[in-house]
């Protein structure tokens, strides 16, 4: 038995063998009904490699091309919205933490056959933040996921400098501005391709300038894996 699917069966009596979202009957093994997991929003067939973002025959977007990210392509395995965005806020809010085996099996799901990457790195929370939540959602979900792909997964050597105002309700060029040299990486990483794992993806800000510092540390290409991302 792998650690993920250890992760599933404990979180799977935790919950009772109902299902997280409608309390309804989940299959043997299962944290959300069958009904429910065909709920979840995927994205779109046809979006940007770089931001994921809805783009016409998956070509590079406008934004993108006229503002290039720090970073060089994404993947997500779902949508940012309803039921996903509820599983992924008792995770980060409400210290549900068996669904990170689930949200991590859906970003295993989605990165299979995607270019390999020789080490990830979950987005750091500012020290203070991290102390008053208790713990970091994205650890959480990389852990899981790092067991279930077997891709080395380092969770220190990266950090956030400043403890940012909340990025929910800022418009896009004030979340630049916002997270502007946010973070600093003292990793080795020339030559390196890495995987930033995160929650959620909106405007893709946060992961931009930690791309940036990752970048500055020597790292030749970085790509992120994102569970879910906002359309």
């Amino acid at each position: 038995m792998t650690p993920g699917s250890l992760g599933l069966r404990i979180a799977a009596i935790a919950f009772g063998g109902s299902c997280y979202l409608c309390r309804g009957a989940a299959g043997r093994g299962a944290l959300i009904c069958a009904d429910c997991e065909g709920d979840l929003a995927r994205l779109p067939p046809e979006c940007c490699p770089r931001c994921a973002l809805p783009s016409p025959g998956k070509r590079v977007c406008g934004r993108c091309l006229a503002h290039p990210p720090g970073f060089d392509a994404t993947v997500a395995a779902l949508a940012y919205a309803f039921p996903a965005d509820a599983l992924v806020k008792a995770l980060k809010f409400g210290s549900q933490f068996a669904l990170a085996s689930l949200l991590a099996q859906r970003l295993a799901e989605a990165i299979e056959g995607s270019e390999p990457v020789d080490v990830m790195l979950p987005v750091p929370l500012h020290a203070r933040r991290l102390t008053e939540r208790g713990y970091n959602q994205s650890v959480e979900i990389a852990r899981a996921l790092a067991h279930r792909i077997g891709a080395p997964l380092v969770t220190s050597g990266c950090e956030r400098l400043r403890d940012t105002p909340s990025q929910t309700e800022l418009p896009l060029d004030a979340r630049r501005r916002n997270m502007h040299s946010a973070f600093a990486c003292s990793l080795p990483l020339a030559g390196r391709r890495v995987a930033l794992v995160d929650d959620v993806m909106t405007t893709g800000a946060t992961l931009d300038s930690l791309a940036l510092a990752v970048k500055r540390a020597g790292a030749e290409r970085v790509v992120n894996w994102v569970v879910a991302r906002a359309l």
